[in-house]
């Protein structure tokens, strides 16, 4: 009895808990997902028409090096056996070689996704951490000044399209005032105050429209919240100030739906990424993309194309975390 004792035990501290089962269940529902996204991916660049071999050789190429090539790129085989071999090669981290240039793809890779990663980064961390204060400040008195101001300011970020924005921010900040570079692109290792100012005109612009989106959703739900829930009222009968009852209370909730919200703006983000890297040339991952359709190089398109994917699925996994922290409810679902 001891002996089954101590088993049960044993097997009770090493069962996951609530929150690890639920990432991991998250985790295995994301791998049929990007399967159908390469897959569909390796389809869509095998209907493509013209022939990869004979664009890489040019048009005075014959027929007899066309057919060379393609063998020796196993181009000429079927797109179902090419896409299996890719795929065994892609889980063990090998993405082949640039068609173009020779170079392994995962070192393009590496070489391009931080950059686009931190312009990412840098532009949700500009429309967030000005969407919560403002939207505070304009829920805490609904049709002030602020509020209406606030309104206003969203109804533009909303219209206005990001490289409209993006033009527009070049004419003032690097024609006008001269303030900040329009091209180029200045790593990390280069000095941090350098690096952002390469990075300020392109993340400013990809934030405006989602500083604006979550502003308008943050501020109509804090609203909600301090109008009809049953806890606020609690909070104010029991002599709370109006900004802690904002802040501690309503804010909690509200970060609900705000975390959600970004959740589902990530894609396009990245999506968005893709034309603001080719404004203001920089070498990030959506450039390498554009590059590698404009050369017929499917095998850096492939490989592109599966890491936005999955940073995309990533970025949503992050946020059923985190939306699984603010509320213990959902790991027990």
């Amino acid at each position: 009895m001891t002996t089954i004792a101590l088993g049960r035990t044993l097997a009770l501290n090493l069962a996951p808990g609530p929150s690890t089962r639920f990432v991991l269940r998250r985790l295995l529902a994301a791998i049929p997902l990007l399967l159908a996204v390469s897959a569909l991916v390796f389809w869509m660049i095998s209907l493509l028409p013209g022939n990869t071999a004979q664009q890489l050789l040019g048009i005075e190429a014959t027929d007899e090096q066309v057919a060379r090539l393609a063998s020796q790129l196993h181009l000429d085989r079927p797109p179902i056996e090419r896409y299996v071999q890719w795929l065994g090669n892609a889980v063990q981290g090998d993405f082949g070689r640039s068609l173009t240039s020779g170079q392994r793809i995962s070192t393009l890779l590496l070489q391009r996704f931080p950059v686009t990663l931190e312009l990412v980064g840098l532009s949700l961390l500009l429309a967030i951490g000005f969407a919560v204060p403002v939207a505070l400040l304009a829920a805490r008195r609904p049709n002030g000044i602020v509020d209406r101001l606030t309104a206003v300011i969203n109804i533009a970020g909303l219209s206005a399209a990001s490289y409209v924005l993006a033009l527009l921010l070049v004419l003032v900040f690097a024609v006008k005032l001269a303030l900040l570079p329009s091209l180029g692109f200045s790593p990390i290792t280069e000095g941090i105050w350098r690096n952002l100012r390469s990075l300020a005109l392109p993340a400013i612009a990809l934030a405006i429209p989602l500083f604006s989106l979550y502003t308008r959703f943050l501020r109509s739900d804090l609203i909600e919240q301090l109008q009809g829930e049953d806890y606020i009222m609690t909070a104010v009968a029991k002599g709370i100030g109006p900004w802690r009852v904002l802040v501690h209370h309503a804010l909690r909730n509200s970060a609900l739906g705000l975390v959600t919200l970004v959740a589902l703006n990530v894609g396009p983000l990245i999506g968005g990424t893709v034309i603001m890297e080719q404004l203001f040339g920089l070498p990030g991952l959506g450039q390498l993309l554009l590059q590698a359709i404009h050369l017929r190089d499917v095998m850096v398109v492939q490989a592109a194309v599966v890491v936005l994917a999955i940073a995309t699925v990533l970025s949503s996994l992050a946020a059923d975390i985190l939306y699984a922290a603010l509320d213990p409810r959902i790991r027990c679902e």
